[in-house]
């Protein structure tokens, strides 16, 4: 048996050596290429190029943790380059290798990200498994931002699906996560958005007391956020609105009267808040009785044409549905008709089952036909569907969570049985794999001497150059300052005391001697003048090499010449940039980056105009283009706006954007300034 064992090392050992130059080269070639994947400074389409590359070297190594990591980078190059069909099959991919591996970290990634895309952008059920995939390999105790962030997506969904008591469970999970976590803007942005899900599902349970106290949790957060104010105003709306369910018209109306009053902070930035809010407000009134027809009817179109304006599509629906029953209560039959019809089908266009059983409702009241009749039964019949359905989605999130337990349990077994076989393999290799490791440490030791050696001498021979370059500059300058001082204090005489002798001989009679000398005078004058500019300009010190604004102005020239955009570039010159860290100023040049990619992607713009400024203690920078603009309560979630916004936290700056669809974006960065 020794001697069998023996014999097995020694073919081990030359069958490593053999493949070892093979193996070296795919795997110098999977890391070049990988590598490239993460350089920020190429487009997002050369990038994928690597990645695809750098998998299909993985493919011929065959390693599976190596093409796991692979794929992970290919996953988030096709999610960059919006190649929404490759990401969600490489991350399907993804997670049946990381299953297969047991782990646990790719699991997460892959099953969140699986989630997030069926969240988000497809927006089906198909997030809820992907999530709760992603949920089952934490630790039962691990106590992180992620788990809790998981947490509330499978709390948002079930909330959506009317699924309350699965909703609030998880909801109250990950506040006692985030409970045991120091607070941050991410962990206060988490605790607003799960209380508010908690008064949500109050108020539709219809228990009062507990949907005020979680309206009044999300409003302390928000306060104690950093740009909390947008956040405020979202949940003293969502507070007037649980007003309105309960009957406390006025207390409701108190809440959004104040939230009027606010409308120059927010009208920029948030342009469906200030429409949303006039519809509450008209809909509390028509609830209580107690209003006037002109100004509720006033608000309603108001509102109904701000959204139009805007594109809102549930604003139009919701103002539309108002203003149907408030024609339908005062007998203006024809517009009760018109708005009736139009938020029927809108509520068709988008899907929307909610408008649409309320604008059926409201029209089978206003035909008294065999028309009204149909729609009343078409009221009936989706009523009637939606509760079949959110049955079958409480009994499906139900299945969801008791499959991914049981596939938990399946999973430990098989942690169990695959532990005692690589134990098993683990006496066989070790063996081997010590013979082996001896032999190369030898040579990896003495090449590594080898290296050390040499990056020493490397930095003996650096070192040696800045000091002879420090001894020529120093040498440069004082010769500088010699040449200057001799010029000045002896040719320089010596010529002004030649002007005043030829100046003395202007008293000699005779009109050529007299024209002669005049002649010499000025030239004399012109030579001094000339010696003494160039001795002030041997004199001043001048200090090569760019500075960072230098490395900025190149930057925003090169991208905007390669976007084919004009730009104009600002700045000020009362920084002292040497003293600012290396890490702001990276993220600085890195977010000017990333805005200059975002507007060339998605703007359509031609102009972009660019600011860095000081005001007091801070560096204030300006990203203003001419381009088509965004809706901002829809484009919060895309990559590029978190990457600036994570570069401006990371550096403690602060972020905010403003966009109005058709009239360009402005992005202001704050960073503090100390020196």
């Amino acid at each position: 048996m020794k001697k069998f064992l023996f014999i097995s090392l020694i073919l081990i050992v030359l069958f490593k050596n053999q493949f070892y130059a093979q193996d070296k080269e795919i795997l110098d070639s999977i890391n070049k290429n990988y590598w490239l994947t993460k350089d920020d400074n190429l487009d997002v389409k050369d990038r994928l190029k690597f990645a695809i590359e750098a998998k299909k070297y993985a493919d011929r190594f065959d390693v599976d943790s190596i093409q796991l990591r692979v794929q992970r980078q290919l996953a988030l190059m096709f999610f960059l380059n919006e190649n929404y069909d490759s990401f969600v099959n490489i991350n399907k991919e993804n997670l049946e290798l990381a299953s297969e591996l047991n782990d646990s970290s790719a699991i997460r990634v892959a099953g969140k990200n699986l989630g997030s895309y069926y969240l988000y952008i497809e927006q089906n059920d198909n997030s809820y498994y992907y999530y709760s995939k992603a949920l089952d390999y934490f630790k039962g105790n691990s106590i992180n931002i992620e788990k809790a962030e998981i947490l509330l997506a499978l709390a948002d969904i079930q909330q959506e699906e009317k699924a309350y008591n699965g909703a609030e469970e998880d909801a109250i999970s990950a506040i006692k996560i985030l409970n045991l976590l120091p607070k941050s803007e991410q962990v206060l942005e988490t605790y607003w958005s799960l209380y508010n899900i908690l008064g949500f599902i109050s108020e539709n349970t219809l228990n009062k007391e507990k949907t005020l106290e979680y309206h009044d949790k999300s409003i302390s957060f928000s306060k104690e956020m950093e740009d909390g104010f947008l956040y405020e105003i979202a949940s003293i709306n969502n507070k007037a609105n649980a007003y309105r369910t309960f009957g406390e018209y006025e207390r409701a109306l108190e809440l959004y009267q104040s939230l009027l009053e606010l409308k120059p902070k927010y009208q920029e930035e948030e342009l469906d808040f200030y429409p949303t809010l006039l519809i509450n407000i008209a809909k509390t009134k028509l609830e209580s009785g107690d209003y006037k027809f002109s100004q509720t009817e006033s608000f309603l179109k108001e509102a109904y044409q701000s959204c139009v304006d805007i594109d809102y599509q549930n604003g139009i629906m919701a103002a539309s549905l108002e203003l149907t029953r408030l024609y339908l209560k005062h007998n203006k039959l024809d517009l009760a008709r018109k708005y009736g019809n139009e938020t029927l089908k809108k509520s068709n266009e988008v899907s929307n089952n909610e408008y649409k059983m309320g604008a059926l409702l409201e029209l089978s009241y206003l035909y008294e036909d065999e028309k009204g009749k149909d729609y009343l039964r078409q009221h009936i019949r989706l009523q009637d569907s939606l509760q079949k359905e959110e049955r079958l989605v409480s009994n499906k999130f139900a299945r969801v969570k008791f499959d991914t337990d049981q596939i938990e349990a399946q999973n430990e077994q098989i942690s169990k049985e695959n532990f005692y076989l690589l134990l098993l393999s683990a006496g066989l290799l070790l063996t081997g794999t010590l013979v082996y490791i001896i032999l190369s440490q030898r040579a990896k030791n003495k090449e590594l001497r080898l290296v050390q050696e040499q990056q020493k001498a490397n930095e003996e021979i650096y070192n040696l150059m800045l000091g002879q370059q420090d001894k020529v500059e120093e040498a440069r300058a004082q010769e500088k300052i010699r040449v200057s001082k001799e010029l000045h204090d002896g040719v320089l005489g010596r010529l002004f005391g030649a002007r005043l002798s030829l100046d003395s001989l202007n008293f000699s009679e005779g009109k050529e001697a007299m024209m002669n000398r005049a002649n010499y005078i000025g030239q004399l004058k012109t030579i001094e003048d000339d010696i003494r500019k160039i001795s002030h300009e041997m004199n001043t010190d001048f200090v090569s090499g760019s500075g960072f604004m230098d490395i900025v102005s190149e930057l925003i020239e090169n991208q905007t010449k390669a976007y084919g955009l004009t730009y104009s570039f600002n700045y000020t010159d009362d920084f002292s940039w040497e003293f600012v860290p290396n890490k702001t100023k990276i993220n600085i040049y890195r977010i000017l980056q990333e805005s200059m990619q975002n507007i060339y992607k998605h703007a359509e713009a031609k102009h972009v105009k660019i600011d860095i400024l000081r005001k007091k203690d801070e560096i204030n920078i300006y990203i203003v283009d001419d381009g088509k603009g965004f809706d901002t309560s829809k484009s919060k979630k895309g990559i590029g706006l978190k990457n600036m916004a994570s570069r401006v936290s990371d550096i403690d700056g602060k972020i905010s954007y403003r966009s109005q669809l058709g009239k360009g974006t402005s992005v202001k960065v704050k960073i503090p300034y100390k020196i």
